[in-house]
């Protein structure tokens, strides 16, 4: 497929600032292969294993473009750099969320007082010893 110029880009963003819904519907298509390749780029530089892949970023940063009706777009550059900077507060939304599931997330809390009651002086040292490798 040919790249499309900047020119027909721009022009289908401006159509699309201005309500016309047919607009989006041919500007897909058209920035689509760019999105994706930049998704690649942002993607090549994450940990091995990640669980988000190109396809889901790419999709989840066309979501937000689509709901963001407060941009006013002035051409398909500032439509490539709100894009970047989408997917990339999109990755580091899911890295904040997974280490938050990773240390705890919303664990209850138990007061040090509280757990001396429970488990006692002794096994509150075994307790802490074993799980938090104090010893």
């Amino acid at each position: 497929m040919a790249v499309p110029s900047s020119v027909e880009v721009t022009k289908l963003l401006l159509a699309w600032n201005q309500g016309e819904p047919a607009a989006l519907d041919k500007l897909v298509p058209l920035v689509h292969a760019e999105l994706s390749r930049l998704a690649h780029h942002y993607m090549a530089g994450e940990r091995t294993g990640h669980t988000l892949q190109t396809t889901a970023l790419v999709n989840e940063a066309f979501l937000r473009l689509v709901d963001s009706s407060q941009v006013r777009w002035q051409n398909r550059a500032h439509f490539m750099a709100v894009s970047a900077q989408l997917m990339r507060r999109i990755l580091v939304d899911f890295a904040r969320s997974r280490n938050y599931l990773k240390r705890g997330a919303g664990a209850q809390q138990v007061p040090l007082d509280e757990a001396m009651v429970i488990y006692g002086s002794r096994g509150l040292v075994f307790f802490l010893t074993r799980h938090y490798r104090l010893g």
